[in-house]
């Protein structure tokens, strides 16, 4: 029996948001989705585009479309069924065994089952989603976006086991799941207005529901709820696959979002660190030189991007850079800018003009016969050093140039190490610390970003209780209070009910209470109740190795 969308069903649709309105139907929508979803852009097969013209959606189990903001059902539709979504400058043209009909901005749930995009693969199989799909056009209604909204375990047991292997064990998983877990809450950029983050590199690889790994849902079990977080903020909680034993520093690898500044402001717990105490510092090129050109051990040693050379004879790179440079200079990082018909000249030198603290190339000058050109910034520079169409694993890198009897510059041979932007925590360091070194997840993250802890999010607590769960691995944890002087809080741990007095002066930035004896080993929930005369207070739980100097012995 065929399923309609007639004009009944658009007119409901129409007369809904003529009678609320927008804006009012905007409200709603924000009311009845939990601030823990996270909504994924799904890009193609390639993981590049993201805009669609047309998609074939379907459910393993009876599927609703539902309007986007009240959430309302529009029509039922059986399993495997179908729904083919196609763009029209006008909306969207809704077709369901040949029945069709036009929808404004729509969203797909399956409450039963999980859903899919007929042709879409993942890792060679169907890519199928938790969650529900939000059909939504483009300001031009040149396209739509198919976004899938996530809570944000599901999100992290489809991103886990597919930006880490499993095989690095379940201490490096935990410490991949915080890490992704931060990383989707606080992304770097936020390119669409439509989502948070995409399903690829360009966020985090996210594969859904049919990847997911037995290991890596227990990693993301066993940190639920956990952040890190730098001076009671969450951080920026960025990695990479292979350092090459030596992070960089966040203001040396990326310039600013908004104003493109290169180098960017520092962030404190994104510094470079050495995998080693005794590995020297990276300050000349004779000490960097030595470094990557020598498998010094380090953490990361495994990776088969530890260490690797590329060749070029100099007709080889005459070549390919008018090309590079001239799609690199849209960046801004190439000075000056090169542009299409330009000529390069004959290449007469290349050399590292200024480095990071890893030996990372931050600025590169490229000497020819009609000018010189300097290349900022380490992913540009990678890109302009592509060798068969690649670019650089990363910019962690020593050229070797090689001169004819004459003085003439015949081939460049690059020494590299890592793969990425090497900011952050090594995903392959993560896994020999967690498999040779027998290191727990927080001590991983810990060597990673500097001066971090671990908690929950910081939430301000005003009018309303909010409740959090969270895994603690070692049963002990504090409550910190960021910025209220005095009083008392009422929480209910674990379903005990409990009350603190509260005497932080105001020079105190923060005020901490020990609540270990009434934490558990593994899941743990808190309720913290609004504060009364209507007072707000910001806190959250943070996770202590040991236990904290007791603030007062009230209710211990």
């Amino acid at each position: 029996m065929g399923v309609k969308i007639n004009k009944g069903l658009c007119f409901l649709l129409v007369t809904f948001l003529l009678i609320f309105g927008i804006a009012d139907a905007k409200a709603v929508l924000a009311e009845q989705i939990d601030d823990n979803v996270v909504r994924v852009g799904i890009t193609d097969n390639k993981f590049q585009n993201v805009l669609k013209t047309e998609a074939v959606l379907y459910g393993n189990s009876e599927c609703e479309i539902c309007d986007k903001y009240s959430r309302k059902v529009i029509v039922k539709i059986p399993a495997n069924t179908d729904i083919f979504v196609k763009n029209t400058p006008t909306g969207l043209d809704v077709n369901i065994n040949g029945q069709s009909g036009m929808l404004r901005d729509f969203v797909v749930i399956c409450p039963q089952g999980i859903l899919g995009i007929k042709g879409l693969l993942r890792k060679g199989q169907p890519a199928m989603y938790h969650g529900a799909f939000e059909i939504v056009q483009n300001e031009k209604r040149s396209g739509f976006y198919v976004v899938n909204l996530v809570e944000t375990q599901e999100y992290l047991k489809g991103v886990v086991p597919n930006e880490m292997p499993v095989a690095f064990g379940l201490e490096a998983l935990k410490a991949q799941a915080v890490a992704a877990r931060n990383y989707v809450l606080t992304p770097r950029t936020q390119a669409y207005k439509e989502f948070n983050v995409v399903d690829s590199v360009a966020s985090q690889v996210y594969f859904g529901a049919n990847t997911e790994s037995d290991l890596a849902t227990r990693a993301v079990m066993e940190t639920d709820g956990i952040v890190a977080l730098y001076d009671g903020e969450l951080i920026l909680a960025l990695y990479s696959s292979t350092a090459g034993g030596y992070t960089e520093s966040y203001a040396n690898a990326f310039s600013d979002p908004q104003t493109k500044i290169f180098p960017s402001a520092s962030k404190p717990y994104l510094t470079a660190v050495p995998d080693k105490e005794e590995f020297a510092p990276l300050d000349t090129e004779d000490k960097i030189k030595e470094f990557y050109e020598s498998k010094v051990p380090a953490f990361d040693i495994e990776s088969p991007y530890y260490r690797w050379t590329k060749e070029w004879n100099v007709a080889e790179l005459e070549e390919l850079l008018p090309s590079t440079l001239v799609a690199q200079s849209k960046t801004g990082f190439v000075l000056p800018a090169f542009r299409q018909g330009d000529t390069l000249g004959k290449i007469k030198d290349i050399k590292v003009m200024r480095r990071g603290a890893s030996g990372k190339a931050m600025e590169v000058e490229i000497m020819t016969s009609k000018g010189c050109y300097r290349i900022m910034k380490e992913l540009v520079i990678r890109r302009v050093f592509q060798k068969n169409g690649v670019s650089l694993p990363s910019a962690n890198i020593v050229f070797e140039n090689k001169f004819d009897s004459y003085g003439n510059l015949t081939s460049i041979t690059v020494y590299g190490g890592g793969f990425g932007h090497g900011v952050g925590m090594s995903q392959y360091g993560a896994g020999y610390m967690a498999t040779k070194l027998n290191q727990p997840y927080y001590n991983i993250l810990r060597h990673y970003y500097s001066g971090i802890h671990l908690g929950t999010v910081p939430v301000t607590v005003c009018g309303e209780d909010v409740k959090q769960t969270f895994w603690a691995p070692i049963g002990r944890a504090q409550i910190v209070i960021k910025d209220t002087t005095a009083g008392k809080i009422a929480v209910m741990i674990n379903g005990k009910e409990l009350e603190f007095p509260v005497a932080k002066t105001v020079f105190q930035k923060e005020y901490k209470i020990d609540i270990s004896r009434y934490i558990e080993d593994g899941e743990n929930t808190i309720v913290f109740y609004a504060p009364s005369l209507g007072r707000s207070v910001t806190l959250y739980v943070e996770l202590v190795e040991k236990y904290a100097r007791r603030t007062t012995e009230q209710d211990y």
